[in-house]
């Protein structure tokens, strides 16, 4: 039996202060903790978008960017990116790069509540996605467009993270 997942408990200036159980952190209130997003592109430019599992604790069913996570104690944030993408969707990753290191959010679902300072990578999957079905119920190549067409319409299904970061993410890749 593999030992809990750990995750890195952060002060408000983002600096680690402990570590805790990851499946007993996420609750009604959440301390801030490290974690991280992934827009994953095809070379095409498509956008990997994935439905979360209806089995997840927070926002269950949700639609959004490729993958997220939260790295290990100690673990670099690239490497839980190449992994996480690894083991939910047995893909890897070219081209990583940090693009928004200090994104921040808080929301809430459910009862849960999120509250992740979660810089957000861009890179190129290489590779059909074969997600683990405890992890992605399903998932979708969109244009950027479409992508950002969701994530200004306030009805879609699009994670509240996915919303925030969707207009930031595009202004750096048009400067890129």
């Amino acid at each position: 039996m593999s030992p809990p997942e750990q995750v890195v408990l952060l002060d408000d200036d983002g600096r680690p202060v402990g570590v805790a159980d990851k499946a007993t952190v996420h609750g009604p209130t959440t301390p801030l903790h490290l974690a991280f997003s992934c827009y994953g592109f095809d070379p095409a430019g498509r956008l990997l978008v994935t439905r979360r599992a209806r089995g997840k604790r927070t926002f269950p069913g949700v639609l959004t960017n490729t993958c997220c996570g939260h790295p290990a104690p100690g673990e670099p944030l690239e490497e839980a990116v190449q992994r996480r993408l690894d083991d939910e969707l047995g893909l890897a990753v070219t081209g990583l790069r940090l693009v928004l290191p200090d994104f921040s959010y808080r929301a809430s679902a459910g009862g849960i509540e999120e509250n992740e300072r979660c810089p957000v990578f861009v890179g190129t999957v290489v590779g059909e996605p074969r997600p683990r079905p405890d992890e992605v119920d399903s998932y979708e190549w969109w244009t950027w467009d479409r992508f950002l067409a969701a994530a200004d319409d306030a009805t879609s299904e699009l994670s509240p993270w996915a919303r925030l970061q969707a207009p930031l993410l595009d202004a750096e890749l048009r400067v890129a």
